[in-house]
């Protein structure tokens, strides 16, 4: 607690930084705005999935979601950065690519979805022709991650904001999280208010959606974080978390509070060992981990990690096989029975835009 106090009062001394950011992130807004700089679209539906502030909103999550919802109606296609990954330029992923050549998100969508494409480049302009190039059955590209890069001009802008952090209450960075104008929310046709609490009611729902301000014919949305039974890392066997099991918690993420959330209420005990967002994993990280696990006195004691982590964790697959290493899966769960509409809301914008083909 006392950490978070410091960096949050260390971060206010950063104010003249944040509004020097502010005033670049307005001026190339206004270029767009104004087509000095400008957009291309492309003859296919283009869904972007983004947020207006650094750290997890659950982009991935969502894009899951969506890739689930759709894969059986049509040829999907996935197009991310590949943050952190030791290469550059496009790559399509196959069955010999890494996360270490593509990044862990988009590793993780190829190993859950290997039957779509799965491709990274850091100019999703040029990336998109190649993607289109290499697998031209693709009707629908999902974007990840993509909001900011106004190049690229997508049919379906679906922007995602934290409960616990909504844009609407924070600042620009470094003194806050914002990566974009808050008055960017306006470029969305859709808003998912997501990390929600599950018990959120009608009252709040109200009041958020007042203080977000919607324009015309924007919608908004909110989800809560389900979890799913635990599997193996390696043999993918599943485990229920019983309360007498002690847990140590493994993660490289951005913001690991839900995921601590789930273990107060199913373990008596449990330990963290918490590295930097998108942490690439070595030997002696490894060697850390054994350690922390030996030290454990239950009997009954397992290792959880997230699916992002686990990408990250398979390049040392013999050295793990016999650990009792668990993968804990995430999905969006939307509220108030609206899971339906947002549904249709995606599927009409598809049939709509092949309407006008």
């Amino acid at each position: 607690m006392f950490s978070n106090f410091f960096l949050k009062s260390f971060r206010i001394f950063l104010l003249p930084f944040a509004l020097l950011y502010w005033a670049v992130i307005a001026v190339r807004n206004w270029f767009f705005d104004k087509k000095i700089l400008g957009s291309s679209t492309f003859g296919l539906p283009l869904i972007c999935i983004g947020n207006l502030s650094v750290g997890g909103t659950g982009k991935s999550p969502m894009v899951e979601y969506l890739v689930t919802g759709l894969k059986d109606q049509y040829r999907v296609g996935t197009l991310s950065r590949g943050y952190k990954r030791k290469t550059r330029g496009y790559a399509l992923a196959n069955e010999k690519t890494t996360a270490l050549e593509i990044g862990d998100e988009p590793m993780q969508f190829h190993l859950k979805f290997p039957e779509i494409p799965v491709a990274v480049g850091e100019e999703r302009i040029e990336a998109i022709p190649q993607l289109l190039h290499d697998r031209p059955d693709t009707q629908v590209i999902i974007l990840d991650d993509a909001f900011q890069h106004r190049t690229v001009k997508a049919g379906l802008n679906i922007l995602l904001t934290d409960y616990n952090n909504l844009f609407t209450r924070d600042f620009y960075l470094p003194t806050g999280d914002l990566r974009d104008l808050k008055s960017s929310y306006k470029r969305a046709e859709v808003i998912v208010v997501t990390k929600c609490r599950k018990d959120l009611d009608e009252t709040e729902k109200k009041k958020i959606i007042k203080e977000i301000s919607p324009i015309p014919g924007q919608q908004i949305y909110f989800t809560c974080i389900d979890y799913s039974r635990p599997y193996h890392i390696i043999s993918k066997e599943e485990k229920g978390l019983e309360s007498q099991v002690e847990i140590l918690l493994v993660t490289g993420i951005a913001n690991p509070r839900p995921l601590k959330k789930l273990l107060e209420g199913h373990s008596n005990t449990y330990q963290m060992l918490q590295y930097a967002d998108h942490h690439i994993f070595t030997i002696d990280d490894l060697r850390d981990i054994r350690q922390a696990y030996a030290k454990m006195n239950s009997r009954e004691k397992v290792i959880l990690t997230t699916e992002k982590d686990a990408v990250r964790l398979l390049k040392f697959a013999e050295e793990i096989r016999e650990l009792p290493l668990y993968v804990v899966p995430v999905r969006h769960r939307f509220l108030f029975d609206e899971g339906p509409a947002f549904d249709k809301r995606v599927s009409n914008f598809i049939k709509e835009f092949k309407k006008e083909e």
